[in-house]
């Protein structure tokens, strides 16, 4: 038997076992303009009640269970955590937007931990595995899944949301991920995230409780900048795969329904303009505009200014343009 290639979006040939092939890549039929008004409807609610409350029980508990300082390390740690992801695991380790040195390349390996996503390696191989296959059979984290119906996108977008994470079938991690495998420093990172994790989490109440001087104020500090910027980033990072596959604009040509869900580019630190980077998955930034705010890409320019990364995969004019969706007349 022969060995199955299957080339990610990284530029890495990803090699299947002998023996497996790839899945059958099937198209998804169009809805209609009714279905996809109900589900822009559902996921709106989706999206906005959970962070009204959130926004409504700050003022609300303000000076009796929040503080600016839980705020301040809530904030800290989702742009340390949140920035490991983006930069890190997304744009780094799986699409080789642009190339540094060892250090750096652990820092942000741990950074990514931190966001308790799972492990570096892990993380990688699920992502190149859903770009290699991206809304089609195969893709573990599609809202297609189930169909076009209502029901049938209500359970995909629980699939692609979270219900994913406790599928039992596990990707193939030295077929989708061989390069991170075979780098003695990742599968020590990834080996280390129980630790990262657990980091994560103490850390802000530690900090909480000696900036505040009490026990008190170590509660509130690890409720706020641990279990709650823990849920919001999670969240973020699963809307991503969930409601930016299902909704958004799509001005630029892609194999998939990946769209631009502009509500969501500052939490989700530019992966929201999720369109683009199904058409150009290599590119350091996402959002191309001057209007299109992405974060990770800023940090990324202020790292390259300072001669910390390099070789960055910035997008080139003409390229983009030529990606671009025409209008019909």
């Amino acid at each position: 038997m022969t060995t199955t290639d299957t080339v990610n979006a990284t530029g890495v040939t990803a090699r299947a076992a002998p023996g497996v092939t790839a899945p059958p890549r099937h198209t998804v039929a169009p809805r209609s303009s009714l279905k996809a008004r109900g589900e822009q409807i559902t996921l709106a609610t989706i999206i906005v009640l959970p962070l009204t409350a959130l926004a409504a029980a700050v003022p609300l508990l303000w000076n009796r269970w929040i503080s600016w300082q839980d705020v301040l390390l809530a904030a800290t740690m989702y742009m340390i955590t949140g920035h490991g992801v983006t930069i890190g695991f997304h744009r780094y380790f799986t699409h080789r937007g642009f190339k540094t040195s060892r250090p750096v390349r652990v820092a942000l390996a741990i950074a990514g931990n931190m966001a308790i996503e799972g492990p570096v390696i892990r993380w990688v191989a699920d992502h190149r595995r859903h770009h290699a296959f991206s809304d089609k059979d195969g893709d573990p984290h599609s809202p297609w899944r189930y169909g076009t119906g209502t029901w049938a996108v209500a359970r995909g977008l629980w699939h692609a949301h979270i219900g994913w994470l406790f599928d039992v079938e596990q990707t193939d991690q030295r077929r989708y991920a061989p390069d991170l495998l075979d780098d003695a420093d990742m599968v020590r990172v990834s080996r280390m995230f129980a630790v990262c994790a657990a980091v994560s989490l103490a850390a802000p109440a530690l900090i909480g409780g000696l900036w505040r001087g009490s026990f008190e104020g170590a509660l509130q500090a690890f409720f706020w900048a641990s279990l709650v910027r823990v849920a919001l980033l999670h969240h973020v990072t699963w809307s991503t795969n969930s409601i930016c596959h299902v909704v958004g604009k799509h001005p630029y040509k892609s194999r998939d329904r990946s769209g631009n869900v502009w509500p969501l580019a500052f939490l989700s630190m530019g992966e929201s303009w999720h369109n683009l980077h199904h058409a150009e998955p290599t590119l350091a930034r996402h959002g191309v505009k001057p209007w299109q705010l992405d974060t990770s890409a800023y940090l990324i320019k202020l790292l390259e200014t300072l001669r910390i990364v390099h070789d960055v995969r910035w997008p080139d004019p003409e390229r983009i343009r030529a990606k671009e969706v025409q209008p019909t007349s």
